[in-house]
């Protein structure tokens, strides 16, 4: 099972009603923060994440709205008790910070922080396991920032439950099953389709934050299921966005007919818009299936 859960959707700086950029993602068991602006351990409390089992951190870059929550979330982590290390994957710089805080504060942390820089300058795998990969590419902002993309793996095929007794199915030969090798016997070769189903296609996500409207962006993120892209003004302040290093809500959609995703989720947005109805409405006359995020909602892939 595959939960991406906004915790903040605002820019620049929390409000009543919306926190900053963050998200916690659920990938198959794997416990992902994404950004961490202010007060984010408050919204992980708000909205009943149990952040100790958090295993892995992406910070896209090091403006204060998409950071300046970890090194209080990450201390929180210590004072409960936490020993299991984690992950951080961020621009190189924020280890400086947060380790100087801490060596000025006198914060001696129970637990390791591994820390894994951003430094390339093309679309690159980060992470990998046997479940999912995670890809970092380059947005267009006032500073090095970093979009991400979260891929599922293929799984392995499905042997026909009703066809392994009616075979006398060895446990070796259901692995092979799976792996996609025909059933050799002394007598007799089955096709491998004639006893398995084809696995659930492998879902994806991309999150494209802080960044300037990017004409080859779609081909980052070709056919995700779910792209979320900031969209921090209406195109009638698309002078305003271009000289901010943002993007409007039109664009972001432009950017997902492009690239041909399944849904658009819309976030980052400035506070001088009391509503969001615009930015949708904007939006949907290009990428129909666009929804305006707010703090709390879930998405299941």
């Amino acid at each position: 099972m595959i939960t991406i859960q906004i915790l903040g959707s605002g820019a620049a700086t929390p409000t009543l009603d919306r926190g900053v950029t963050a998200q916690y993602l659920n990938f198959n068991e794997r416990r992902i923060l994404v950004d961490c602006g202010e007060s984010t351990q408050l919204q992980l409390r708000k909205f009943g994440v149990k952040f100790q089992r958090l295993q892995y951190i992406f910070i896209s870059h090091l403006h204060g709205d998409h950071y300046l929550g970890l090194p209080g979330l990450l201390a929180s982590m210590h004072l409960l008790g936490r020993e299991n290390p984690i992950h951080i994957y961020a621009p190189p710089e924020l280890e400086e910070i947060i380790l100087k805080q801490y060596e000025l504060t006198h914060v001696k942390l129970k637990y390791d922080l591994i820390f894994h820089p951003l430094l390339s300058k093309t679309k690159t795998v980060i992470f990998e396991d046997n479940i999912m990969t995670v890809s970092a590419f380059p947005l267009k902002h006032r500073i090095p920032c970093y979009g991400f993309l979260f891929e599922e793996k293929l799984k392995e095929r499905k042997v026909d439950k009703t066809l392994i007794e009616n075979y006398q199915l060895t446990i070796p030969e259901i692995v092979q099953l799976k792996r996609g090798e025909d059933l050799v016997r002394a007598k007799e070769i089955i096709k491998n389709n004639e006893l398995t189903v084809d696995p659930s296609k492998p879902k994806s996500y991309a999150f494209c934050t802080d960044t300037r409207y990017l004409i080859n962006l779609p081909d980052q993120i070709k056919s995700v299921d779910i792209l979320y892209h900031e969209a921090t003004f209406l195109d009638q302040d698309k002078e305003r966005a271009k000289a901010t290093f943002h993007t409007t809500a039109l664009q972001a959609a432009k950017i997902a007919k492009k690239a041909e995703v399944g849904q658009l989720l819309l976030g980052h947005f400035s506070a001088r818009y009391r509503s969001t109805k615009d930015l949708e409405k904007e939006a949907k006359t290009i990428f129909e299936n666009t929804v305006c995020v707010n703090d709390g909602d879930k998405f299941l892939l």
